[in-house]
């Protein structure tokens, strides 16, 4: 309310209820009904209007993003460690299956031996037609266990792009945690804000003070409308 307004109210030449009307419905630009919320339903957005939530623990960035590295590189030596055991395993089942390779080939050479010695027994024909099978499954077990570590070493290489997201964030951190020391720098003073007289709120020169009603001029206008509703 300018001055101007106030000694036109203080005249009763302007309607006290279309003052009020104008000033309830003169929202500031780019407020919306959320804004009424108190709480929960209040959300920050680049077009939100300042100022921003305050700087309660949950809202403090370098703390958040602290926790995103830390949380970034526990889960990413969680996951390798895992990818480390199935390597392990794969290993094992290679190592076995080797193994069980040479005995097929071992059992091959001796069934062979006897089905030549002794032809017209049916077992050991069928005996090797079961070796062969067998050897066929083994060799199979043995490639899907070499596909498999490939593809380990090829999710582990994947990874990699966790440590790096978690540098770049790290060097933001390290970036805003300097520009803030450097501000803080900027602005030091040598005076303890304590110790500092206490500024006035409008200095001669101001172009606005005309234009801003006073705590006096306030009280006085609650009293006249307060007498005038007697």
């Amino acid at each position: 309310m300018t001055q101007e307004e106030l000694d036109s109210l203080m005249n009763s030449d302007v309607d006290m209820d279309n003052v009020v009307a104008e000033e309830e419905s003169a929202e500031p630009e780019g407020t919306t009904a959320a804004n009424d919320d108190e709480g929960e339903n209040y959300r920050v957005t680049a077009e939100h209007p300042w100022p921003p939530p305050p700087p309660i623990e949950d809202h403090k960035v370098v703390s958040q993003l602290d926790d995103v590295t830390k949380g970034i590189e526990s889960k990413a030596n969680q996951v390798f460690d895992y990818l480390e055991d199935m390597s392990n395993k794969m290993m094992d089942i290679e190592g076995n299956g080797r193994d069980l390779q040479q005995f097929i080939k071992n059992q091959k050479a001796l069934f062979e031996k006897l089905h030549e010695a002794f032809p017209q027994i049916v077992t050991f024909s069928k005996a090797l037609t079961e070796i062969d099978s067998t050897q066929k499954k083994i060799d199979s077990i043995i490639t899907a266990s070499l596909d498999t570590g490939d593809s380990i070493m090829s999710i582990m290489d994947t990874m990699q792009y966790q440590d790096i997201h978690r540098q770049k964030i790290e060097r933001v951190i390290n970036v805003m945690r300097a520009l803030a020391k450097y501000m803080n720098s900027l602005f030091e003073g040598k005076i303890d804000d304590s110790k500092r007289v206490a500024s006035a709120v409008h200095i001669v020169g101001d172009t606005s003070t005309a234009d801003v009603v006073s705590d006096d001029d306030i009280e006085s206008l609650i009293a006249t409308l307060g007498g005038g509703h007697h």
